[in-house]
């Protein structure tokens, strides 16, 4: 008789599938479960007892990656200047929402609106976290408000793909940054 899984083995399992999934749905949005499974050496039920449907697998994927991008913020100020920071993780948040919204309609439940929602104080904090650095390093003046500038940051994700796509967000990346309160 096979050992009964130990809730370590469970929580391994969890965040191989996440990370085998995350990766599936950047080639392909149409992965299906059960290549998922394979490629995270799981079977098909221990993929479904985690994520009975296709969005739940997609909101957590989604999920993992918003906390992931959050828990960036304190390296990236530890090893770059703060709007160096800023740079960076605008760009990993515009790659991140480019591909939620490569997703289209598997996202537009609302179930999903509901993790895209509780989404939005962890990324404004984030946001937070770095102008605050920013401001502390006197690269910045006062007074930006995270979701304000969330908003201007939308516009990163709105442009086409390919090369000619990622020049115009670093354009308008600089727009956001040059747009940011003077220091006194």
């Amino acid at each position: 008789m096979p050992e009964p899984i130990t809730r370590a083995d469970a929580q391994r399992n969890r965040a191989r599938i996440l990370e085998v999934a995350a990766q599936a749905f950047r080639e392909d949005t149409d992965a299906s479960l059960n290549q998922i499974a394979k490629r995270a050496g799981v079977g098909a039920g221990t993929l479904y007892r985690h994520f009975p449907t296709r969005e739940a697998l997609l909101l957590g994927v989604y999920k993992e990656e918003i906390d992931a991008l959050e828990r960036s913020v304190g390296p990236l100020l530890a090893e770059q200047e703060p709007l160096d920071a800023f740079r960076t993780w605008s760009r990993d948040l515009a790659a991140l929402v480019r591909i939620k919204h490569g997703l289209g309609d598997a996202l537009a439940t609302p179930a999903a609106q509901a993790v895209i929602d509780a989404t939005y104080a962890p990324v404004t904090a984030a946001i937070g976290a770095l102008l605050d650095a920013a401001v502390a390093h006197g690269d910045i003046g006062p007074g930006a408000d995270a979701g304000d500038v969330l908003l201007l940051l939308s516009a990163l994700w709105r442009v086409p793909e390919g090369e000619a796509g990622l020049v115009q967000a670093d354009r308008i990346l600089e727009m956001v940054v040059g747009s940011l309160p003077a220091p006194a």
